[in-house]
C-alpha cells in the first residue's frame, strides 16, 4: 500500500464521517460546520487524484458560497424543536440508512474486485480556460437554470423569515397586552 492509497482511503473515511455527523446533528448551525469538514475533504481527494481546479472549485464553490447561503437559510427561519417519537425516528432515517448500506456494499465490491484486475480508468486532464469554455459553450443553460433556482430560494427564505417575524411579533404584542 503506497502513502498515497493511505491518504485516498484516510480522506475518504475523514468525508464519510463528516457527512454523517452533518446529518445526525439535530443543531443545524452544527451540521453546516461538518459538512464543510466534509467538502474541504472532499477538495483533498480531488487534489490528490490529480484535480486541482476540481479541488479549487470544490473549496471556493461549496464550501464558500454554497454554505455561505446555507448559514443565512439557517439563521433566517430559526428551526424549531419537533417533538421526539421513537416511530418517527425509525421511518425518518430507514431510507437513508437504507440507500447507506446499499452504497457501503457497493463500494467495497468495487474496491476489493479491483485490486487484481486489468480495469483502469483514464485520467481526464483539462486546462481550466478549457474547462470553462466547455460549460459556457456546452452546459450555460443549465448553470443558469442553477443560478436562477438558487436566487428563488434565497428570496423564498427571506419571505419565510418575514412572515415568521412578523408572527412572533404578533405573539409577543399579544402577550404583553394580556399582562397589562
Amino acid at each position: 500500500m503506497t502513502l498515497y492509497t493511505l491518504m485516498f482511503y484516510l480522506l475518504g473515511a475523514i468525508t464519510v464521517i463528516c457527512t454523517a455527523m452533518a446529518i445526525t446533528r439535530s443543531n443545524l448551525l452544527h451540521a453546516g460546520l461538518w459538512l464543510v469538514a466534509s467538502f474541504f475533504s472532499t477538495a483533498l481527494i480531488f487534489y490528490l487524484l490529480g484535480a486541482p481546479f476540481l479541488a479549487a472549485l470544490e473549496v471556493i464553490i461549496y464550501a464558500g458560497a454554497v454554505m455561505i447561503l446555507f448559514v443565512f437559510i439557517i439563521m433566517t427561519l430559526r428551526d424549531q424543536p419537533q417533538p421526539w417519537s421513537r416511530r418517527s425516528f425509525r421511518r425518518q432515517w430507514r431510507l437513508p440508512v437504507g440507500l447507506g448500506a446499499i452504497s457501503l456494499v457497493l463500494s467495497g465490491f468495487f474496491i476489493f474486485s479491483a485490486t487484481g484486475s486489468d480495469f483502469h480508468l483514464r485520467p481526464a486532464m483539462a486546462a481550466p480556460q478549457d474547462f470553462g469554455r466547455f460549460l459556457v459553450d456546452e452546459y450555460w443553460l443549465p448553470v443558469e437554470i442553477v443560478s436562477f433556482l438558487l436566487f428563488v430560494a434565497l428570496v423564498g427564505v427571506l419571505y419565510l423569515g418575514r412572515v415568521a417575524g412578523k408572527l412572533e411579533a404578533d405573539e409577543t404584542d399579544a402577550s404583553s397586552k394580556e399582562h397589562t
